[in-house]
């Protein structure tokens, strides 16, 4: 299935958002988030994002109106792209023929299991041999964590543990989302750009106040 994944260049957003800062909740222009979200449809025609919480609901969508407040959508409907936004955590695209599907999954939607909700969302509206795509995140290095976090997630997800370049705790949640995917036998690419460590993305741990990129999917 056609995809794409942005990166912050070729928009029309000032500092510190520059420049193609698609989301509307971090403190940019209204209408310059607009303009750019027109500019990423011209490639991928009309988008459907959403309100992430960093929970677990999955929802279908049909057509194309407000942003559901969820962390995964997903559709069978040609002609409507789905949008997942972030700036650190991992933009997971999901597509098999019939159904796509946009997750964001971060510390909390790793541990809430947002991602396997959504492939067996996308199975009971018929998909099969569901591929899915990373695309940039924070990478096992650089998530640095406080001891009793990283090992109340490895505690559920052993591939997550990791360590800094200076071996304080850490978690790799690329890693860890991969065993999980691999477990109910969905198939992968993934990226190895870090959003911390590229300027070519938004990265909350580097900046704070920042834009965020997205990766979007359509049938």
């Amino acid at each position: 299935m056609p995809s794409v994944f942005t990166t912050r260049r070729n928009g029309a957003s000032l500092a510190p958002y520059e420049s193609l800062n698609l989301a509307q909740h971090v403190g940019d222009c209204a209408e310059t988030v607009a303009r750019n979200r027109e500019l990423l449809s011209k490639i991928t025609g009309p988008i459907q994002f959403m309100n992430q919480v960093h929970r677990d609901e999955v929802v279908e969508v049909k057509s194309i109106g407000d942003d559901p407040t969820c962390d995964a959508l997903i559709t069978r409907e040609p002609g409507i792209a789905l949008a997942v936004m972030v700036a650190d955590c991992i933009p997971l695209l999901l597509s098999s023929s019939t159904v796509v599907g946009a997750v964001h999954v971060g510390r909390r939607g790793l541990m809430n299991s947002v991602a396997v909700k959504a492939v067996d969302a996308m199975r009971t509206l018929g998909a099969d041999q569901i591929h899915a795509q990373l695309g940039p995140s924070i990478c096992g290095r650089c998530y640095e964590v406080p001891q009793e976090l990283a090992d109340e997630v490895v505690a559920k997800h052993p591939a997550a543990s990791s360590l800094t370049n200076n071996l304080t705790p850490a978690l790799d949640l690329p890693r860890a989302l991969i065993a999980d995917l691999v477990a109910i036998g969905v198939t992968y690419e993934a990226s190895t750009i870090c959003t911390l460590e590229n300027d070519e993305y938004f990265s909350y741990r580097r900046h704070n106040i920042t834009g965020r990129n997205a990766g979007v999917v359509w049938l």
